[in-house]
């Protein structure tokens, strides 16, 4: 159970990017938490990407940013440099994860014990590359871009799937956020969240996440957690 009650939300953020600034803000304005995942290698770089025709800042925090801007949220790897895993030999994803979530740790100052699978190419990860992270690095749940559209609990969690991508399903999101309000379950059940901050830029959605986090607030049935703590029970 999750702070003795049965539901929890959770949030899941990736590429560490200046933006997360400004959603950190809107978190802590609702009383939620959230999951950021990093790529320690590519601390300090500007950059900008091109998304559906859009160009949108990509720039990162730089290192020393990092325990600062992250306070009271979850820092959890997304490998040194945002490779794809099952393209690298068994020794470079050892050391793309292993020493991202060493860095972070150090930079967060507690262990980090999660990642999200850097995205791009397909797949993002196979049986080899979880059965790598299983059993020669320290993470213990690892976050898949597969949504489920539900809340229901799961056994792998070196794969664990999403509920809902924010920035294609936007409907999605708010359908199931209002599912989630109504049910009433004796059985703990996850709503997960997952994006990237840099979307909210691209058609400037960010009042509109704002929206769907003022209906999501201040349940007194809701727990609202870090991936680490909704997934592990760990704070």
């Amino acid at each position: 159970m999750f702070d003795g009650k049965t539901k929890a939300l959770t949030f899941s953020y990736d590429d560490a990017v200046t933006q997360d600034q400004r959603l950190i803000a809107l978190f802590n304005k609702y009383g939620m938490k959230a999951t950021f995942n990093l790529n320690s290698g590519l601390l300090g770089t500007p950059g900008s990407l091109v998304r559906e025709d859009v160009t949108v800042a990509h720039v990162k925090p730089r290192p020393c940013e990092i325990a600062r801007i992250y306070e009271g949220h979850e820092i959890a790897g997304h490998t040194l440099t945002h490779p794809n895993l099952p393209s690298l030999s068994d020794e470079e994803v050892v050391r793309q994860v292993e020493e991202d979530r060493k860095a972070l740790s150090a930079l967060a100052g507690y262990e980090v014990v999660g990642m999200a699978y850097p995205g791009g190419a397909r797949p993002l990860y196979d049986e080899r590359v979880k059965e790598l992270i299983r059993r020669h690095t320290g993470v213990r749940y690892a976050r898949t871009t597969t949504s489920t559209y539900d809340f229901l609990p799961q056994t792998d969690l070196l794969e664990f799937k999403p509920s809902v991508y924010h920035h294609r399903e936007w409907d999605e999101m708010f359908r199931l956020g209002e599912e989630f309000l109504r049910l009433e379950t004796d059985e703990p059940r996850v709503y997960y969240v997952w994006g990237h901050a840099y979307e909210f830029d691209i058609a400037n959605t960010w009042d509109r996440f704002e929206q769907f986090l003022r209906l999501m607030a201040g349940r007194d049935d809701i727990a609202y957690l870090t991936n680490r703590q909704a997934l592990l029970g760990m704070k």
